[in-house]
């Protein structure tokens, strides 16, 4: 059990040291010309027209963070669901464990006012 672990975490260090030499050799030789040009927002060939990025509510980014979590939640709950039968009650009682914290997130989340949106 010990070397499967092993394989994974050197297949993550292979791969983690293969990005990082890809980023360095890209980096080092690189032509560096910067000029004005280049600082400009591209609008698809238009001459640009105030700043290249808008403001937005934070509550938009909360909102986005909760969407994450509960797909999340849905990408655990389908499968298990599938095979529920042939895991027994052990992985029932995970899975409810599980549903209970993310319900307590969004209980906490309810009280703080972010999914109320006037």
């Amino acid at each position: 059990m010990v070397s499967a672990y092993t394989d994974v975490l050197i297949f993550f260090l292979v791969g983690a040291a293969f990005v990082a030499l890809n980023l360095t050799i890209g980096r080092l030789f690189r032509p560096h010309n910067p000029y004005p040009e280049k600082l400009t927002p591209y609008e698809c060939g238009e001459i640009p027209v105030g700043e290249g990025q808008a403001p937005f509510n934070i509550r938009y980014y909360i909102f986005a963070l909760l969407f994450v979590v509960f797909d999340v939640e849905v990408v655990f709950l389908f499968p298990w669901a599938v095979v529920l039968r042939e895991l027994g009650m052990y992985a029932f009682v995970l899975m409810v464990i599980f549903l209970f914290m993310l319900v307590d997130g969004l209980v906490y989340a309810w009280k703080k006012g972010v999914l109320r949106w006037v």
